[in-house]
């Protein structure tokens, strides 16, 4: 009977413990006071199984062949907030980016799954992609307080015809203090990386407008780009288009600066997402350099970004390697939860 009961409560405990996953790093190493933590996930298509005749979503609809039943989409939504609880070490994180989302109906329906439909608030545009897919921000209302948001158009000069995702810009009130967030799904590399790198440096030309004319009225904003940028911190878009540093810097950066703090992840061979084998750090956060040198008030340190990589929302293949655990495979269903990895960050106060 004592065997019994021990091995009782030792399930419990694992059951308890082990479940939670990754244990996230510690908050409380870095200077100043955990405000909240700010994700960012590609959720991997996230429809609903009603057919949108303004958009291409033939593909997620219970006959089609996806098979995108309404048994499937609430899986899919189920493990979704299992993701963010976790990464949000319990809760919602108090911010939250995404991409590949279709309307702002899922966007309601992951909020009533979390059960946080009235502590959370939206912002989001519809947007013109081919695909039918979008970026948008979920917030808690009792740490962020939206005053402004625009869709940014990204259109292409070389290809006046193609539409691509907005840029969704949001300027709010995180606890008090002034916040900029641009939240990004930039042009994929479907057609090749050299080849489809104009269609991203062109979504990065807009982005870095947008921050111009943030600088231009505030030299000391406090910025935060979160996104897909299906590209890497080295890559042309960022150093070039952004104008990102993407190695911390001997002095501190100006004010009006910005860093990559996902270049140190990608120098270390880590990544978000997971292309033939190969690591790939497309999920990225980018943060103006007022945040990092900021001795009071909303702050945030170099070594403040991660990526939310728990055993539990991982596949391991036949070669040993773990990838994401997908939703899809093309047509093969798999019931994982997204194909991306979420990244995350702490704000500071």
């Amino acid at each position: 009977m004592y065997r019994f009961f021990a091995f009782l409560l030792f399930a419990l405990f694992c059951f308890g413990n082990c479940s939670e996953g990754k244990k996230l790093p510690d908050a409380k190493m870095a200077g100043g006071k955990i405000s909240g933590i700010v994700a960012f996930y590609n959720v991997e298509n996230l429809f609903d199984t009603e057919n949108d005749p303004s958009i291409n979503d033939e593909e997620f609809l219970p006959g089609s062949k996806q098979e995108w039943t309404p048994d499937r989409y609430q899986v899919k939504l189920a493990k979704l907030v299992q993701v963010l609880d976790s990464v949000g070490q319990g809760s919602l994180p108090a911010l939250i980016g995404l991409a590949e989302i279709e309307n702002e109906k899922v966007l309601k329906d992951l909020l009533v799954k979390a059960k946080a439909q009235q502590t959370y608030g939206i912002v989001h545009y519809n947007s013109p992609d081919q695909r039918g897919i979008d970026v948008a921000l979920l917030y808690n209302k009792s740490l962020f307080t939206p005053v402004q948001s625009e869709p940014l158009k990204v259109v292409f000069d070389f290809d006046p015809q193609m539409t691509t995702r907005d840029i969704l810009y949001v300027k709010g009130t995180f606890k008090g203090e002034t916040l900029h967030l641009l939240v990004n799904h930039w042009p994929s590399r479907r057609d090749g990386e050299k080849e489809s790198e104009p269609k991203r440096l062109a979504a990065a030309a807009v982005a870095r407008k947008k921050l111009d004319q943030i600088f231009t009225a505030n030299s000391g904003a406090k910025v935060v780009l979160m996104g897909d940028f299906n590209d890497e911190p080295h890559n042309n878009s960022i150093t070039k288009g952004l104008q990102a540093n993407i190695t911390p810097p001997a002095a501190a950066l100006p004010n009006n600066a910005l860093y990559d703090l996902m270049g140190k992840l990608e120098t270390n061979g880590q990544g978000s997402y997971n292309h033939q084998g190969d690591w790939n750090m497309l999920d990225q956060f980018i943060v103006s350099g007022a945040l990092l040198n900021a001795g009071k008030g909303l702050r945030l340190g170099y070594d403040d970004a991660h990526i939310y990589d728990a055993d539990w929302i991982m596949y391991t293949n036949s070669n040993g390697q773990k990838t994401p655990n997908k939703t899809y495979g093309g047509t093969k269903y798999y019931g994982g939860y997204s194909d991306h990895l979420p990244v995350y960050l702490y704000l500071r106060q």
